[in-house]
């Protein structure tokens, strides 16, 4: 495998910026659904928990495909899988914009979350290739920053596009910036400097199981996977499905002021991460200290919404946008975690455990709030306040199990570190 050369080499930030753009053409489609959620029960006429059901089948395709992308990206190299992903998800999305059934939707969805699940780990793979080591905590995080972007896109001009162009006008063209994405990506994008695509050994099912088994052994892998669970749930179920309806039907917000606030969520992510990667790249033994910092604001805000008696004010709700926004580039901190626990011979595997955390979360969430809704609110789509605030609290459950486990994988691994360097002894804040 190619040792990370230094960022100054030739090319290097080319290849970053068109991976860069396919992830966020990638998170585009992924929240493409968010906005248009009470114009899809609509035209599907389904209830809420088949209204989930689009992004819980995306997320579990996507958390799924985690491990055996990583797998394919050591065998074939990341800019093959990157292109296959891009391609994936313009066909995905073309279909959706002509679905007139909810079967046919649901499975235009399913391949949208698997064309999702091909490109992050991607990115990762070249940034790790074309950057010096000492930068790579920073390029990580800028890449989650502007991926972040495809969000923003998702929220209030995808709701204009919709009021204005209708269902299939807005979809087609979401789907339209694939195919030029895909034509520069394949003239860009080399998988190594001066090697346009690396194929790696071929993979025995004994050696993909040693290497995914000696990943999960890892202490600080199962400390990454858990701040991945826990900090990204609730900024991803709120920008891919039900933020939306909440500020709408729970707050009594108007539709422009709910996009707005979407959008401002997406904005604090992109302003988060590089602040995060720098505090990072200087703290490195603080890490799960601000994981855990970061969780308890979350919850203490959302408590304060759901506790609020009536409709909570705007800047509650804006500050609710901001600290879980700031969730979405701490569950970066899973990544670094996995970095520095593995060798490179097996990054894709641990990678792939990892960003399996968060999409298993919010999968978990999504269905959960969907359901409680139903439950709470039956015969129809109008839900309630009281309704909604059943369906949110089920976030207490996966903040309890989350910060248990981080917990839990933190001490282990500072008794594995102080075990293997005892010199580190004094330095150990994990």
């Amino acid at each position: 495998m190619s040792q990370p050369v230094d960022v100054r080499h030739r090319g290097a930030y080319a290849v970053w910026v068109v991976a860069v753009l396919v992830y966020v053409l990638a998170v585009f489609h992924r929240s493409s659904l968010a906005v248009a959620g009470l114009v899809a029960a609509e035209r599907f006429d389904i209830s809420a928990a088949q209204l989930a059901t689009f992004t819980m089948l995306q997320l579990l395709v996507y958390a799924a495909m985690q491990i055996p992308v990583g797998l394919l990206i050591d065998r074939f190299g990341p800019r093959r899988v990157l292109l296959t992903g891009a391609v994936t998800l313009t066909l995905a999305q073309t279909a959706f914009a002509f679905a007139d059934t909810y079967a046919l939707a649901l499975v235009a969805r399913l391949f949208v979350g698997m064309g999702d699940a091909m490109t992050f780990i991607c990115v990762l793979r070249l940034v790790n290739s074309w950057f010096s080591p000492r930068r790579i905590p920073l390029i990580t995080q800028l890449t989650g920053m502007f991926g972040q972007l495809g969000g923003a896109l998702a929220a209030v001009p995808m709701t204009i596009a919709l009021r204005e162009l209708g269902w299939t006008k807005s979809y087609l063209i979401a789907a339209s910036f694939g195919i030029v994405l895909s034509r520069v990506l394949v003239v860009v994008v080399r998988d190594v400097p001066g090697v346009r695509s690396a194929r790696g050994p071929a993979m025995s099912v004994t050696r993909i199981r040693a290497s995914l088994a000696a990943s999960w052994e890892q202490p600080g892998t199962r400390l990454g996977f858990w701040t991945h669970f826990s900090t990204q749930f609730s900024a991803t179920t709120l920008a891919l499905l039900w933020g939306y309806p909440f500020f709408v039907q729970a707050e009594g917000l108007s539709d422009h002021t709910a996009g707005l606030l979407l959008t401002l969520m997406v904005g604090v992510m992109v302003v988060a991460g590089p602040v995060l990667g720098l505090v990072i790249g200087r703290h490195p033994w603080h890490r799960s200290t601000i994981v855990l910092s970061i969780v308890g604001s979350i919850v203490t805000v959302w408590t304060a919404v759901l506790a609020w008696p009536g409709e909570a004010p705007l800047w509650l709700l804006a500050l609710l946008v901001v600290v879980a926004g700031v969730g979405g580039p701490a569950s970066m901190i899973g990544f670094d975690l996995g970095r520095t626990s593995n060798p490179s011979d097996r990054m894709a595997s641990a990678t792939g455990i990892i960003n399996q955390g968060g999409f298993i979360a919010s999968l978990l969430l999504v269905v959960a709030i969907g359901l409680i809704l139903d439950w709470r609110t039956p015969g129809g789509n109008d839900y309630t306040p009281s309704a909604f605030r059943w369906a949110m609290s089920f976030q207490y459950v996966l903040w309890a199990l989350g910060v248990a486990q981080i917990w839990r994988y933190r001490l282990r691994t500072r008794r594995k570190i102080m075990a293997e360097e005892p010199e580190a002894y004094g330095r150990v804040r994990l």
